[in-house]
């Protein structure tokens, strides 16, 4: 049975280097680029440079340029946070959330994202935004939260937008808004935002804030899916499978479905065992068999 919702992804987005999906957009602040730059950058940071203490914090989190230490990554980030460079002050925010290097504290992750978000951080916006629509290290806040999202989102932060559409979407800190969510959804997937591109794929595939456009859809799923994105390459298996916006074609389903699957999804696993068993027994494929969709809800990073 297919599912009727749409993905709720909420982000605390780092200031630190990219990783593979799930997850957000994970960005890199000025890196260091090789090892030979580090004694450079640490005899400078020693010398009380707070943005070269920021790139010495981001080496040792990180494992850039040196060996990999929290608690020297904390240190360093903490002398540049409290000279106010406001992406030390994000990053250190992280470290406590993950506690890392620092015993874990919601409450002193939210003080350090809030000093760097009323500094114009765009990550740290908003991380400020989900620990207020998560209620962590400060009392649930839907109205803050949409406002810290809004900041980051209308200056271009693909993943704010993307918190500020599932805010309209659910109807938490503004009215349910279907027709608001897909415009931050497609504000988003422009910038390649791949749970932007998931969640306005399935918005065109439900009809839900936009007129129901299946090839519209299938774009937006290909688009995610092309990106690794499990539950994308599942909804693009399912509609090869169904002819749902492309012409049916068993074996791109069965491609995508296995992609999915070696991606662990447990719905795409199900879905190609079913679609295999009916290729083996030259069953139709429009049989009772039951597709399971199922995506995944982003949670705090």
């Amino acid at each position: 049975m297919r599912s009727g919702f749409l993905a709720g992804f909420f982000f605390l987005v780092l200031w630190v280097p990219s990783e593979a999906w799930p997850g957000c957009s994970l960005m890199f602040d000025q890196a260091l680029k090789m090892s030979g730059d580090f004694g450079r950058v640490l005899s400078k940071a020693q010398n009380g440079v707070p943005s070269a203490q920021f790139q010495v914090g981001l080496a040792y989190e990180t494992g850039n340029g040196t060996q990999q230490n929290y608690g020297e990554a904390v240190r360093w980030y903490r002398k540049a946070a409290e000279s106010g460079d406001p992406s030390a002050q994000n990053n250190l925010g992280g470290l406590y959330s993950k506690g890392l290097g620092v015993e874990s504290s919601d409450s002193e992750a939210m003080k350090w994202y809030l000093r760097a978000a009323v500094n114009g951080h765009l990550a740290a916006e908003n991380n400020a935004g989900f620990m207020y629509a998560a209620g962590r290290g400060v009392a649930r806040d839907d109205v803050n939260a949409v406002g810290w999202f809004r900041k980051s989102a209308e200056r271009g932060y693909a993943p704010a937008q993307v918190n500020l559409a599932v805010m309209y979407l659910s109807g938490r800190g503004v009215p349910a808004d279907g027709k608001e969510a897909a415009k931050w959804y497609r504000k988003a997937a422009t910038s390649n935002s791949p749970e932007a591109e998931l969640n306005l794929g399935l918005m065109y595939f439900h009809g839900t804030g936009v007129r129901q456009d299946l090839p519209e859809a299938i774009k937006w799923f290909r688009r995610a899916a092309d990106q690794g994105v499990p539950a994308a390459e599942n909804e693009l298996a399912f509609a090869y499978e169904r002819g749902r916006g492309v012409p049916r074609d068993l074996e791109a389903a069965l491609k995508w479905y296995r992609a999915a699957a070696e991606h662990g999804l447990p719905e795409a696993i199900q879905n190609l065992s079913a679609l295999q068993s009916r290729a083996r027994t030259q069953s139709s494929p429009d049989s009772s068999s039951t597709l399971v969709t199922n995506v995944p809800v982003q949670g705090p990073r």
